[in-house]
Formats: structure tokens, C-alpha cells, sequence
């Protein structure tokens, strides 16, 4: 599901990631797999909210301050230095910037672009729950469909994972709708990506299952777009060891015929030993993906599922 024009996917970024001294104290945070592993499929878009807005390098830190729900963005430790307005109309401004990309990586623990991390520091301390920085909230709000993520998060090879096939997923549907939305286009999308959807559970699949079956049915704008939004609210929490192995029998289950005795106690063992977590979800894939490849319709060889981003990434060895 690449660009078939072997363009590489935008992707948007805090500049720090980069390497991009833009920090309050005029360094970076450089993100060794970002740019050394992803570099090579995505194009990235960087930013820096704070930069961007006319704070300088190096400058005082700032934090959010006050009420949780509507923080202050102040200098830390000095309430003198109020940037609140100015940062909310950048990020209020910039947000439709999500329209172009299909994910985000932000930067953990920031008063700007921190996802889920971003401490509100109160009279008393600091709150006992964190939120996202003011760009990112913006961002997110805008672009609910959005692939987001924070860069601390990625070292988590489950959500690692996942975050990477949902981007290459809602860069696909991004590419085919500027091509043109029809039902027929839905269904065939769907189609490829039943193996992926059930991984994530059984009531997102019947959902779009659902959804599709009406897809000829009214506005097909509106089912198209009330499917990606389904899509992505379905497949945000990272699949589990249950989900991957429901898949994989369902896989074993169109080799019933090619595939059998010693050859097919194999496949059952090294799935068992992946539900198990013996084994990574890669082992059983090879082994399942040598059959498939050999035996399997052009409807299974075309999943999603068993190519859901670059092989020479690894994503899977570690699951």
C-alpha cells in the first residue's frame, strides 16, 4: 500500500528530532530512528512552535501553568514571560497543516508539542495528570484521524508498530481519495484491509463491515469519510498477542487444502508459540507468508496485513 509513485510519505515532526538545535537551551533531541530507519520513507515536515513564534535560541523555558484544562504558557519559574496568546494563534493557525500529512511525531514532555506527556505546574506543585502541549491539542483536534505520536513512545516496539502501519494505512486512503471517492473504491479498500482490521478486535471489523455493506447507499462522501474516521478511532489502542493470532489462523485456515501433516503442525506450533509470546509475530509470518506466497489467491497476497510497512525495518521482530 506505498505511493505507487514511490513518493516518500509526509510526515509531520518536531524540529528537535532532527536534530534541529531549535531547543530553549540551544540544543536538540535527535531521534536516531527517526532519522536513520524512517528517513528513508518519510518526508519530513519540521516544527517548532516556539521558534516559530519569536522565541529565540537559546531563551528561557517555559511551561504550562495553572488551570488544566486551559493552562497558562509561562516562563518557568518567572511569571513575567506570558506567551499564551501568541502560541494558541500559532497553533490554532498552523493546524490545518495536519490536512497535508498523514502522522505526526511529536516531542515528549514539551509545553508545545508534548502528546500525552506535558506537566501543568500549579500553587501546590505540579498536577498529578499530564496532557498535551498547546500545539499538539490543536493539531490533534483538527486532524482527528490523524496518525499522532510521541517520539519516547516509539522505543515501545508494540506502539512502535502500530503507529507506523496506521500511517502507511491513512497515507493509502489519503492518495485514493484525492483520486476520487466511489463505493466500489471503498469496498475494494476494505477488502485488502479485513486481516489488519481484525487484529485490532472483532467490534471495529463488524463496525466497517458494516458500514461497507451500506457503502452504494447515499452520499458516498459521507460513508467514505465516516469509514476513515471509524478506521482510525478503531485502530489507535496497538493490537495484542489475541488479536495477531486470530489473525494468523484465519491465514492458516486458506492453506487447508496445499498444506498438510508435518508441514502444517508447523504453522500451528510457531503460531501457538507466538500466542504463547515464545516467539516474535515475525516467525510465524515467515513461515505463513512461504505458503501464502506459494498457494494463496490474489485476494490473501494482497492484504494489508502481511506488508503493512517495510520489511527492512523489522517491526515485527520484536512483537
Amino acid at each position: 500500500m506505498n505511493d505507487e509513485k514511490g513518493q516518500k510519505i509526509p510526515i509531520g515532526i518536531s524540529a528537535c528530532l532532527l536534530g534541529e538545535e531549535v531547543r530553549y537551551n540551544g540544543g536538540h533531541k535527535r531521534s536516531v530512528f527517526c532519522i536513520r530507519d524512517l528517513a528513508p520513507y518519510f518526508d519530513y515536515q519540521p516544527v517548532c512552535p516556539e521558534v516559530a513564534i519569536g522565541l529565540g535560541i537559546p531563551r528561557p523555558a517555559i511551561r504550562l501553568q495553572g488551570d488544566f484544562d486551559a493552562p497558562r504558557v509561562v516562563g518557568s519559574g518567572d511569571n513575567t514571560i506570558d506567551v499564551t496568546d501568541e502560541l494558541s494563534r500559532y497553533s490554532v493557525d498552523q493546524a490545518g497543516m495536519g490536512a497535508e500529512l498523514s502522522g505526526f511525531i511529536f516531542m515528549k514532555n514539551s509545553p508545545s508539542c508534548g502528546l500525552y506527556s506535558a506537566k501543568v505546574y500549579t500553587d501546590k506543585g505540579v498536577h498529578p495528570k499530564k496532557r498535551s502541549g498547546i500545539f499538539a491539542a490543536e493539531l490533534v483536534k483538527a486532524n482527528p484521524n490523524l496518525p499522532v505520536e510521541e517520539e519516547g513512545r516509539l522505543n515501545d516496539p508494540v506502539l512502535r508498530e502500530s503507529f507506523i502501519a496506521r500511517v502507511f494505512v491513512y497515507h493509502e486512503i489519503r492518495m485514493q481519495a484525492k483520486e476520487g471517492k466511489s463505493a466500489a473504491k471503498l469496498v475494494a479498500l476494505h477488502s485488502r484491509l479485513k486481516y489488519f482490521v481484525m487484529s485490532y478486535g472483532n467490534p471495529i471489523y463488524k463496525k466497517l463491515g458494516q458500514l461497507v455493506a451500506n457503502a452504494g447507499v447515499g452520499d458516498i462522501d459521507h460513508v467514505w469519510d465516516e469509514y476513515v474516521s471509524e478506521l482510525m478511532a478503531g485502530t489507535r489502542k496497538a493490537p495484542n498477542h489475541k488479536g495477531h493470532s486470530n489473525v494468523l489462523y484465519h491465514l492458516l485456515g486458506y492453506l487447508n487444502e496445499e498444506v498438510s501433516g508435518p508441514f502444517r503442525q508447523e504453522l500451528v506450533d510457531a503460531i501457538e508459540e507466538y500466542r504463547q509470546r515464545q516467539v516474535p509475530l515475525a516467525v510465524p509470518m515467515k513461515l505463513l507468508g512461504h505458503y501464502l506466497d506459494h498457494y494463496a489467491s490474489d485476494y490473501i497476497r494482497q492484504q494489508f496485513y502481511l506488508r503493512p510497512h517495510p520489511r527492512a525495518l523489522g517491526l515485527r521482530n520484536a512483537l
